[in-house]
């Protein structure tokens, strides 16, 4: 039971978090193979190994985001070459790599395990204890990740802007906040 839920619950608990064991960032060319027939002018293959998406940019240093582009199925649309993707790997030097688990993660990888393979082992529904183990689990591990971060800053209040006289990149656009 748990040799058949390990990959599903493997890649569901990759996606639930920005972990940074498993964080990649690449620079990505434009397919010679893919021409956009409308709208952008670049394509791009995504990579074999990504869960999640954390950031899109033109710059080495994601800094700053690009904001214009489009996602679909198997390739990223934009109209800068190259782009650079920071995202969630489930690459075996990454995510797939247990080594690189830390304890509260593997606890919550355990847990998620439990919960879906609870019924086939007991022959009983996951019970609330459980899923509100599991939410903890989760809870833990996220904290103990986002530790490992290098301080952030919020983001800039439309007051502080309105002072300086300068707008939000989004104003105006339709897409709202």
């Amino acid at each position: 039971a748990l040799d058949d839920a390990y990959d599903q619950a493997l890649a569901y608990c990759l996606e639930k978090g920005f972990w940074n064991f498993a964080m990649r960032s690449v620079q990505v060319d434009s397919s010679a193979s893919v021409v956009p027939t409308f709208g952008y002018t670049y394509a791009f293959t995504k990579p074999t190994d990504i869960r999640r998406v954390h950031s899109v940019s033109t710059s080495e240093t994601m800094d700053p985001p690009l904001l214009e582009y489009v996602d679909e199925t198997n390739y990223w649309y934009a109209n800068s070459d190259p782009i650079y993707v920071r995202y969630i790997s489930d690459d075996t030097a990454y995510g797939g790599d247990l080594s690189l688990w830390p304890e509260t993660y593997a606890n919550y990888v355990a847990h998620r395990l439990a919960f879906r393979t609870c019924k086939r082992i007991t022959g009983k529904d996951p019970d609330n204890d459980l899923r509100n183990d599991l939410r903890r689990a989760l809870s833990d591990a996220r904290s103990k990740d986002a530790m490992d971060e290098p301080p952030g800053f919020p983001p800039e209040g439309s007051w502080s802007r309105s002072r300086r006289g300068t707008r939000s990149s989004l104003s105006g656009t339709g897409r709202g906040l």
